[in-house]
């Protein structure tokens, strides 16, 4: 060994008396409070969102109601608007048809060809009727 080293007698640790770790109640307590506080928190915050969803939804139901019953009564208009454009169009391809310009004429301005016989229908009971009322 060194010259300059004193000798010493190895070093053995020395052994002290552990106490038994006792687990302390005011930490364990502690951390229960804390995970207490904590989900608590937490089931706050979850009802203070589900009270504002709840809210919203109270308020949007009737507003999305009053669009649906505006839509369904803006279709029904649109159905009845199609059906008269459909009228209208087959109307204005009816009139601007060349093979029908004569029929047309004769129903808008109540002349007949010269080569047609105009025909008159007479109810045989209403021409009674007005005789013996006629008659007294």
């Amino acid at each position: 060994m060194n010259a300059f080293q004193p000798s010493r007698p190895p070093l053995q640790p020395v052994k002290q008396r552990r106490s038994v770790p006792r687990p302390k109640k005011h930490l364990r307590q502690r951390s229960y409070q804390i995970m207490a506080l904590e989900t608590s928190a937490k089931i706050t915050v979850n009802l203070v969102i589900v009270t504002a969803a709840v809210s919203a939804l109270t308020q949007l139901l009737p507003y999305h109601w009053l669009q649906q019953d505006k839509l369904r009564e803006i279709s029904t208009e649109v159905k009845l608007m199609e059906g008269r454009v459909n009228t209208l169009r087959a109307e204005f391809s009816r009139n601007f048809d060349p093979s029908q310009a004569n029929s047309i004429r004769q129903e808008q301005s109540y002349r007949f060809d010269p080569s047609q016989r105009q025909v008159v229908l007479i109810n045989p009971d209403s021409k009674g009727a007005e005789q013996s009322e006629s008659t007294p």
